[in-house]
């Protein structure tokens, strides 16, 4: 008895009975006639390509044998030109010798030829037909012959431009000479024959040459005396003779269009010229070219057509070896598929009853998921009734809609909650699939995703910081609030909350620091409220409280605003250190305050907001007093607007009026020094003379600035605009002064005020050290160590830095070593009672001397009696600036100061005694 074959045998002799399907072998043995095509193809063209390239260079060889034997003759005949007029001259002197042979008929035709004749010193003294050559001294041959004895004739270089010749306004011309002897064999001139170099490449026929053929008569020094190319004659190219030679071989580029050619050359006897023969290559084997196409768009064909054949037959062979094992592997990939799914699969067959309606579905084929979601074996499941393996499909609705699909052959999908068997309390999907007598039923536990969507859901409406809701989910929770309050006709109370001091924390202890202390007082305040109250955090510190059912009296939310308000003000411990914020609430009632969510939240806003104006840690009930004040800064912010505009446009104009309607406009207010009286410097100081509202206090504009941003552009036309008047007064020949700005917090913490500075400064030709910046303590408090770079950098550049406002901005005294300043200035409500306060006096003298020791001059503003003069001059206050010198005023009259100064320097001396 023969062995049963092993595994590896079965396998191997898999592989060969495939092999020999048709549609395998019918491409292999194909390949036999395809070689073959090709191999044929490629011999016929080789064949004619070797015949193509001995045509060619035997036309090269015949033509250059043809020109070449042209050439001779013509040359001669022009030697024997040459001797003719030689003897001529030597037998009848240089004038009569034309004379002479015209008589005789001797001398060549005058359209082509001209001969003329040069004495011993190269005077033209003879020619024919008439020339203008007079002198050919200077000529290389003349020389030449002259320094010479022998006989051999001697040819120039081709005179003329290419371009000239063809457009008429120059004759071109190639002389052949050769030396005249006297009676006793010395050198008596030259016999000339000039002749147009197109006459030597006159046989150039397109027939035999083509468009591209090269004729050239090419002298022994390797310049082109006559060159065709299809039409066109050209001379004077420098062709290298050593690369061409008498025998043709291959084909290379060739002067003076680099054409490759099959090119000759033949030197010609008597005389130091050599003449080239090229074929054009690509002319040449045109024809082979046209004909190799032809032969391979044959092979081509054929080959398109012999696989075209094969691939058809192999196709139909390969659907019906692939149907074969389609239906042996679709069993087995099904099988692989359900068990590898994630979902349960049922197989399931129509079952009809006895009136032929469906009655029942079969399970045909289940899978792994299906045990584990059923509790029942495979085994067991197939060939059983669907309604006997679960009764409840019947009542939970699986049954009507396996018949829907079934019926209508549609798709359909639902989620459920099961509630009995071993998947209970979890979340299934089914998808039943229609088929061919029945349907697939495909179920899933889509528990996790339905957990993750809650997950993403909380996220999407919660604050990821605090967990508390966010303005999304409070601006639902407000609009379900007050269509709960329309129909019970109920109240409800909007709370908007603002932390005070929290930015001081973020920016000192850093943005973890903030973040910790926004999750301790959402906590606390979370605390203080009702289950049905809503606590949110509407983004960086603000808040809001939504409070549902509350009574119809706002005072009766007294102590819940009194209780979170206390909760806030708790000292928080945070690493280390302890840190307090207070908090601004602004409270609003539905339906007094307004019907609505935004009008609510817009007016809670403003409430909050006078909280802050009236000294924060507090709250406030809307009033509408607020929104009015609120439209009134609108109101003024347009206004700033449309200033800027129009102080921008003026600015720009060559001659703006001196205060322009509406827009923003500089005084500038003297700095006087104490001891000497002398001006030597000044404040700019901006001012806004409203349209409607006459002129507007700078604290009620600029801190609008601020918020709004327009600050920034504000400053840089302060800057530019004191520069521009600095050095207006410096070119008018005035004093030198130094013109002070003050910064603001916005536009200090800008990133590009270093080079909006140096751009003001370039823009105006001030010098740096011209220009102070006045910064205040508490904007160099903000951001300690930013701040100190930024003034290093302006320092650098040579600008003068003072701290305005010194003593109110609470700075230590170890951050105030490390400002590179020049200057501090004592803030003028240290000085408005320094005559008879002991506190001001004590904190004035501590500033004069704090300053003085650290190197600095101090000066005192808002100086407005002579008392004050006189108590910081007796104490070494440095200088001076307020109303008892002079208020803000316009350029003009510093201008006038500057002057008076300079005509009586003692009067400024006594207003300082």
């Amino acid at each position: 008895m023969a062995a049963a074959p092993t595994p590896g045998q079965r396998s191997l002799a898999r592989r060969f009975g495939r092999a020999l399907e048709t549609y395998i072998a019918l491409p292999l043995f194909a390949l036999l006639p395809l070689a073959a095509l090709w191999l044929t193809t490629f011999h016929v063209i080789d064949a004619e390509r070797r015949a193509a390239v001995d045509a060619a260079r035997d036309a090269a060889r015949e033509q250059v044998d043809t020109y070449e034997a042209q050439m001779a003759r013509n040359l001669n005949a022009i030697d024997q030109t040459l001797k003719v007029v030689k003897y001529a001259v030597e037998l009848n002197g240089a004038r009569a010798a034309l004379p002479a042979l015209r008589g005789q008929g001797l001398l060549p035709p005058g359209l082509v030829f001209q001969v003329s004749v040069a004495d011993r010193d190269g005077k033209v003294v003879d020619s024919n037909p008439a020339s203008g050559m007079a002198d050919v001294a200077a000529e290389s041959c003349f020389k030449a012959q002259q320094r010479e004895e022998g006989g051999d004739p001697c040819v120039s270089q081709t005179r003329g431009e290419p371009a000239a010749v063809q457009a008429g306004r120059a004759e071109a011309h190639l002389r052949f000479t050769r030396r005249i002897n006297d009676g006793y064999g010395r050198f008596a001139g030259i016999a000339i024959v000039e002749v147009d170099p197109a006459y030597f490449t006159s046989s150039y026929e397109r027939s035999r040459e083509g468009e591209l053929g090269l004729l050239a008569l090419v002298g022994s020094d390797g310049v082109a005396r006559a060159l065709r190319i299809g039409e066109q004659v050209s001379w004077g190219q420098r062709i290298a003779l050593t690369s061409f030679g008498e025998q043709v071989t291959l084909p290379h580029p060739t002067a003076p269009d680099n054409v490759a050619r099959y090119a000759s050359v033949r030197r010609l006897h008597g005389f130091p010229l050599s003449v080239v023969v090229g074929l054009a290559e690509r002319e040449q084997m045109a024809q082979y070219q046209q004909h190799r196409r032809n032969y391979l768009a044959a092979a081509w064909a054929g080959s398109a057509l012999l696989v075209a054949l094969v691939a058809m037959i192999s196709a139909w062979s390969w659907q019906l070896a692939k149907a074969r094992r389609r239906e042996r592997r679709a069993q087995e990939t099904y099988a692989a598929a359900s068990e590898a799914s994630l979902d349960a699969v049922f197989v399931l067959r129509t079952v009809a009853g006895p009136d032929g309606a469906i009655a029942d579905f079969l399970v045909e084929h289940t899978n792994s998921r299906a045990e584990q979601l059923t509790g029942i074996a495979k085994n067991a499941m197939i060939g059983r009734m669907l309604g006997a393996l679960m009764p409840f499909y019947r009542t939970n609705g699986m049954f009507e809609q396996l018949l829907r699909v079934v019926a209508e052959g549609k798709v359909m999908e639902t989620e459920w909650q099961a509630q009995t068997g071993p998947a209970a309390g979890h979340w299934l999907q089914r998808q039943f699939v229609p088929v061919e007598g029945g349907a697939v039923a495909m179920v899933r536990d889509i528990t996790e995703r339905k957990r993750t969507e809650e997950r993403i859901r909380h996220m999407a409406h919660h604050d990821e910081l605090t967990g508390l809701p966010n303005r999304s989910l409070i601006r639902d929770r407000l609009d379900e609030a007050i269509r709960n309050a329309q129909r019970a006709d109920g109240r409800l109370a909007l709370v908007f909350v603002d932390l005070d001091g929290f930015k001081l924390v973020n920016d000192g202890l850093g943005h973890n620091a903030g973040d910790e202390l926004l999750q301790v007082v959402g906590g606390r305040m979370q605390a203080c409220l009702r289950r049905t109250d809503t606590l949110g955090r509407m983004g960086g510190d603000e808040f809001v409280i939504l409070l549902p059912d509350v009574q119809d009296n706002p005072l009766a939310l007294t102590p819940l605003l009194e209780k979170i308000r206390q909760a806030v003000t708790e000292p928080v411990q945070i690493g280390e250190q302890a840190v307090r914020v207070s908090c601004s609430m602004g409270v609003v009632s539905y339906p007094r305050d307004g019907a609505d969510p935004k009008t609510l939240m817009m007016n809670a806003d403003a409430a909050m907001y006078r909280a802050k104006e009236l000294g924060s840690n507090n709250f406030q009930f809307y009033t509408r007093e607020m929104n009015a004040s609120v439209e009134e800064k609108l109101v003024l912010l347009e206004g700033m607007r449309k200033a800027m505009e129009a102080t921008l446009l003026y600015s720009g104009m060559a001659q703006p009026p001196s205060t322009p309607a509406g827009s923003f406009h500089l005084l500038y207010q003297p700095k006087v020094d104490l001891h000497t009286g002398r001006l030597f410097g000044v404040e700019a100081l901006i001012r806004w003379r409203h349209p409607e509202h006459g002129l507007v206090p700078p604290p009620r504009f600029i801190g609008l600035a601020e918020e709004s941003g327009l600050i920034v552009a504000l400053g840089e036309w302060v800057v530019r605009t004191a520069c521009r008047q600095a050095q207006a007064w410096a070119a008018a020949g005035l004093d030198a002064l130094t013109v002070s700005v003050n910064v603001s917090a916005r536009q200090f913490e800008e990133a590009r005020l270093v080079e909006r500075i140096a751009g003001a400064l370039h823009d105006s030709g001030l010098p740096p050290s011209a220009l102070e910046l006045e910064v205040t303590e508490s904007l160099l408090m903000r951001d300690l160590s930013g701040a100190v770079d930024r003034m290093r950098e302006l320092k650098a550049m040579g600008v003068s830095l003072s701290i305005d406002d010194f003593g109110t901005g609470y700075s230590s005294l170890s951050a105030l070593k490390s400002f590179p300043i020049g200057t501090l200035k004592i803030d003028k409500s240290f000085v408005r009672d320094l005559a008879h306060d002991a506190d001001d006096q004590a904190i004035a003298l501590a500033v004069i001397s704090l300053g003085h020791r650290l190197g600095l001059r101090v000066i005192a503003e808002g100086v407005e009696t002579e008392e004050q003069r006189d108590f910081l001059r007796a104490h070494g206050c440095d200088e001076m600036q307020g109303y008892l010198f002079s208020p803000p005023v316009p350029p003009e009259r510093i201008a006038e100061m500057l002057s008076a100064q300079r005509r009586q320097p003692r009067a400024h001396a006594a207003l300082a005694e």
